[in-house]
């Protein structure tokens, strides 16, 4: 079938990562491990971010024995002279994708939060994906001369753009804290400032922002919360990690060539109720 000078076999040449390079950040997290997955099945060579060296190379080596392609990217993504050393050694090569999804932080309340909190989540979240981006981009202008695109995903979450509900966690500590959801918020916000900065360069710069997506090991010791978190999606249940591989294919993916400064919204439903 021909449409528009494009020749589709059987619809899904559109989602092939064959040839290209992907970085993903904080990618031994639940998500992280998806995403990771989802690219490498698509034909991507997949650069696995961590800062721990032993988590990455046990990713790398799971991937490898799929049959999959995919090298060790060992920094800090919250240290700019580690990532600035990174992508200089990356020279001449390119970069097609690139997913900020690195994360780390507790839970809390506005009032156990610190400003240190705030401060400790928009380093590790906003600060370093505009850093990586940045020192990337001599790497994505080169894909986008060679294949006429890049992509960069910023991985947001429902708490950028609603509260959580308190009454659903057992106490303070274990709440969703307000410095995750506004480093997140300023995450959605950011990539529409740089989706329109880049754009006309070919390079796209979107979001996503998974919902509910506890890990197995959450799963498996707070059956009740897990409950109590399915009660608040319109779909009934929490989601599993192979549902964020879908969207962030398409993200990463030619099938979204025209989709550019969006937030992508994984949630069951949650944040439309």
């Amino acid at each position: 079938m021909l449409v528009e000078g494009v020749r589709l076999n059987n619809g899904t040449e559109l989602f092939s990562l064959a040839g290209k390079t992907v970085l993903i950040t904080g990618a031994t997290g639940y998500l992280g491990i998806a995403m990771s997955n989802a690219v490498a099945a698509a034909g991507a060579h997949v650069l696995v971010n961590s800062r721990s060296f032993e988590r990455a190379t046990l990713l790398v080596e799971e991937l490898s024995n799929q049959g999959f392609s995919a090298e060790l990217a060992v920094f800090d993504v919250s240290d700019e002279i580690q990532v600035r050393d990174f992508m200089d050694g990356f020279a001449p090569r390119e970069l097609h994708v690139l997913i900020n999804n690195a994360y780390a932080g507790g839970g809390g309340t506005v009032e156990t939060s610190s400003g240190e909190h705030y401060l400790d989540a928009y380093e590790v979240s906003l600060v370093a994906a505009h850093n990586v981006l940045k020192c990337a981009l001599p790497a994505m202008r080169r894909a986008v001369r060679s294949s006429g695109e890049a992509s960069v995903i910023n991985v947001g979450s429902m708490y950028g753009m609603v509260s959580p509900d308190a009454r659903i966690y057992d106490s303070a500590a274990g709440t969703n804290p307000p410095f995750y959801g506004a480093a997140k918020a300023a995450m959605i916000h950011w990539s529409k400032y740089a989706a329109c900065e880049f754009g006309k360069e070919g390079i796209r710069i979107n979001s996503i922002s998974p919902g509910p997506f506890p890990s197995i090991q959450v799963q498996q010791a707070a059956p009740e919360f897990i409950a109590k978190l399915a009660q608040k999606v319109p779909m009934g249940r929490i989601g599993q990690a192979k549902e964020i591989m879908g969207p962030i294919l398409f993200l990463a993916s030619s099938a979204a060539s025209f989709v550019n400064g969006t937030n992508v919204v994984v949630d069951g439903g949650w944040t439309a109720w």
